[in-house]
């Protein structure tokens, strides 16, 4: 028997691969399917069953395509009603695979449909549970995703949520492996450890959630607190797994089309096409195509995509640097952006080399912020991180705006002022202003290198350190 984790950093997810005597489950796949057909053709092996733990919200799934190329039969777990042929697994259900046995446990409260699938080995003894979004490590599947589905209150999920755990979870043995469907950086949880994969008896005393005197009561409040609105992109991509969607392979054939500056500048004009430069911070802010947005291709690339992007139909033009096109539209269509016409080819060089206007960024030190405020005190400084960071310390005097809810705030700041813009470490800030400049807004500043380097100069006064009690 062979369990190998298949984790993307930057949907901080894992997927999961499990092979027996020639027979192969995969758990959760990403949408571009080919790492797990070549591993099991590799192995002289066939997909027999691709296990989805709930219908994801945060990423496109690769079941779709996966059963059409290989003929495997796509598992749910008890109550989903996808528009495809899948097996609607009964709860304590055994799939056989190979000498091994994964049995069906259907946990809802995440989703009404969630299900944990429990490894059995050739001996009959319990070995691995795959808990998707039931239980992560240090934290549990946030119960306000599914209210409109489920026609339910977040607090009613989140009893179903106790009881799943308390009843199908908590009683299996202490030396079980957890392996999550998430890791710290995903937002289907609210604080979970950056670890993946921990024993379940480890988790019963480390885990919150998992406390063995919590009352259904205590569960339901400590659950539910901290939770701030999802991102946009969610209900989105919950249909695309519930429906089906393009091939990928049409859709990178779609998305890599080169164009010559005249043709991406034309492109641009005839279809209203949002203009995305993923290129690092670092070097969108010296030069850029006025109107981009940029969203660095080397940071939590897709998630924001999805959070920022309203339109996950929107026609999409790429500017990347050279060898990286490709990846980009690959990790658009994984959270449901399947609509790239095309990348700059020869990327900003060239569009600089045709004559065509280019774009800056002011950005300035943190020292140089302090000389600034010295002389005049009244600035505006915002703080771009999310909430939970700035409520756990801030520069004194700076307002937040969370660059999660710029497309329903932005709207509060005024285009005659000028900003002063900090995130943490300067991934996000930029990102923030190019989306207000592209909407009008001139007069912003980017403070290099953010927070850290804010309250590493010592010269500002910051809020008395607060332990976070969520990461959203």
């Amino acid at each position: 028997m062979k369990i190998e984790q298949i984790y993307t950093g930057c949907l901080a997810q894992g997927a999961y691969y499990i092979e027996s005597n020639g027979e192969v489950a995969i758990i959760d796949p990403l949408r571009d399917v080919q790492t797990y057909i070549q591993k099991a053709s590799s192995s002289g092996a066939r997909i027999k069953y691709v296990l989805e733990t709930h219908f994801h919200a945060d990423f496109v799934s690769g079941h779709v395509d996966l059963a059409k190329e290989t003929g495997a039969t796509i598992v749910y777990g008890p109550t989903a009603q996808p528009s495809f042929e899948a097996l609607i697994a009964t709860d304590g259900q055994e799939l056989p695979l190979g000498d091994v046995k994964i049995k069906v446990l259907h946990t809802p409260g995440h989703t009404m449909e969630s299900a944990c699938y429990l490894l059995i080995d050739e001996k009959g003894k319990e070995v691995a549970l795959f808990s998707g979004d039931t239980l992560f490590l240090g934290d549990v599947g946030r119960p306000d995703l599914a209210q409109k589905a489920a026609q339910m209150t977040t607090e009613q999920l989140a009893g179903l949520l106790y009881d799943s755990l308390r009843n199908k979870v908590m009683p299996l043995n202490d030396d079980i492996i957890v392996y999550p469907a998430h890791g710290a950086g995903s937002a289907c949880g609210k604080n979970m450890s950056s670890d993946t994969q921990d024993t379940l008896g480890h988790q019963k005393q480390t885990n919150y959630a998992l406390r063995a005197d919590m009352t259904r009561d205590e569960f339901i409040k400590e659950v539910t607190t901290g939770l701030v609105r999802p991102p946009q992109y969610f209900p989105f991509n919950v249909m695309l797994n519930k429906t089906g969607y393009e091939n990928i392979n049409e859709v990178i054939k779609k998305g890599l089309q080169p164009l010559s500056a005249g043709a991406f500048e034309a492109a641009a004009e005839e279809t209203g096409a949002l203009i995305l430069d993923t290129r690092d911070a670092a070097e969108f802010v010296k030069a850029f195509i006025p109107g981009a947005i940029n969203i660095g291709l080397d940071g939590n690339f897709a998630p924001w995509a999805g959070a920022l992007i309203p339109d996950i139909k929107q026609p999409i033009l790429i500017i990347a640097k050279f060898g990286r096109e490709q990846e980009v539209v690959t990790r658009l269509s994984r959270v449901g952006y399947d609509n790239c016409i095309g990348y700059l080819d020869g990327g900003m060089e060239d569009w600089e080399m045709s004559g065509r206007p280019i774009q800056q960024m002011r950005s300035i030190t943190a020292d140089e912020l302090a000389d600034t405020l010295e002389e005049h005190p009244n600035i505006f400084l915002l703080d771009v991180r999310k909430k939970s960071e700035y409520d756990s310390e801030h520069i004194i005097g700076a307002s937040n705006m969370p660059l999660d809810d710029i497309n329903i705030e932005m709207q509060k700041l005024d285009k005659d002022a000028t900003y002063y813009v900090h995130c943490a470490g300067g991934y996000r800030s930029v990102i923030f202003i190019s989306i207000l400049m592209a909407r009008g807004f001139r007069h912003l500043v980017n403070v290099k290198d953010g927070f850290k380097a804010l309250k590493d100069c010592g010269r500002f006064s910051i809020t008395e350190y607060v332990r976070p009690v969520t990461a959203l």
